[in-house]
């Protein structure tokens, strides 16, 4: 199992970049209340997986070019996209569930023509968390509405804060353009029509196993990793302009799924450093043998604490290869060598 890892930071100075509605025990009516959460260390704004990944996959979609699969509202509660990996770029990378009943011309008992399941799933190859702020309470701003109005002042207050956010994520390498046909939840990723269309373009690898042509697979993988230099979205962006791309990333390729980089970064206290040298250290030590390309860190200067000054000196263990750079020069260099080694993407 190749997994491409990462773990990176987001400065959000003066952001409200996810929000909850309306605060319902606030004084304020009006209040708009940013996502939090209660730690071990006190209450921490977030931004939700499922709003990072619509970040992730509007700029993919805008900036590179992706064929997104429509999504079609089925009742009240569902709606499913398209289900069709080789088509739409976004349901190979991102995954899908797609529940859905079909008539067929067998009836029942009671002389009803009988349903049958044709739910298709697929497990993203695309796996991120939220992302987490340093246990920081939000403050309340106090705003009202005055502009050509001739009655009283309309009052609003909404929830901001000064932060920095960290997230991870993985990406597996081998799940990336294969799909399966295996009947469990997950694994059935193609429907029957599916799979024949597919076998036609002579995509079939073997009796439940399909496969994207190799620089298909590579352009979906390195636009993914390529479009955390553009991340853009959030809430309030009007009154709290945010730029989201990373200020520090980590980037690695390893044989197996686990994320190594996750407490590399342990996030309490700012003025403790942004990354934990000696964990940094430790893990490059204890995995270097699962390590299938260099490590790639990207910092901007200046941001930190004087602490994180260490990591310009940082000094790799023995057998490792560690590349310091700006996070922009990082995520180049990574996405060059895993698009030119075929250890990493091959046949």
């Amino acid at each position: 199992m190749k997994t491409i890892i990462g773990t990176y930071l987001i400065d959000a100075p003066f952001s409200a970049l996810n929000n909850r509605g309306i605060d319902q025990r606030a004084a304020n009516e009006n209040e708009v209340a940013t996502k939090v959460i209660q730690s071990p260390e006190g209450m921490r704004p977030y931004v939700s997986s499922q709003a990072l990944r619509y970040w992730w996959r509007m700029v993919l979609e805008n900036k590179f070019g992706w064929k997104c699969s429509p999504v079609e509202k089925i009742g009240k509660n569902q709606a499913v996209t398209k289900g069709d990996p080789m088509e739409y770029d976004d349901d190979d990378i991102f995954g899908y569930m797609s529940a859905r009943k079909i008539e067929t011309l067998e009836k029942d008992k009671k002389d009803k023509l009988k349903m049958e399941n044709v739910t298709v799933t697929r497990v993203s190859p695309l796996k991120c968390s939220p992302l987490i702020g340093f246990p920081i309470r939000p403050t309340s701003d106090f705003g009202v509405l005055v502009r050509k109005l001739e009655t009283d002042p309309i009052l609003f207050t909404h929830q901001f804060y000064s932060n920095i956010f960290k997230g991870i994520f993985a990406l597996d390498i081998d799940s990336a353009g294969k799909f399966t046909i295996i009947d469990k939840p997950g694994s059935k990723n193609l429907s029957k029509d599916l799979a024949e269309k597919y076998e036609k373009n002579g995509l079939k690898k073997d009796e439940k196993t399909y496969v994207l042509p190799l620089e298909k697979k590579k352009t979906r993988i390195s636009d993914t990793i390529k479009a955390l230099k553009f991340l853009n979205g959030g809430a309030m962006q009007t009154l709290h302009h945010t730029d989201v791309t990373p200020k520090l990333i980590m980037l690695a390729v390893l044989n197996n799924g686990n994320n190594i980089f996750m407490d590399v970064m342990p996030h309490n206290k700012y003025d403790n450093g942004l990354v934990n040298i000696d964990a940094l250290s430790e893990m490059l030590e204890d995995y270097k043998d699962s390590l299938l390309s260099k490590v790639y860190i990207g910092k901007l200067s200046g941001f930190g604490s004087d602490k994180d000054k260490e990591l310009d000196s940082f000094k790799a263990p023995d057998g490792v290869n560690v590349v310091i750079t700006t996070p922009v020069k990082a995520i180049d260099q990574f996405i060059e060598e895993i698009l030119t080694n075929t250890k990493i993407i091959g046949e």
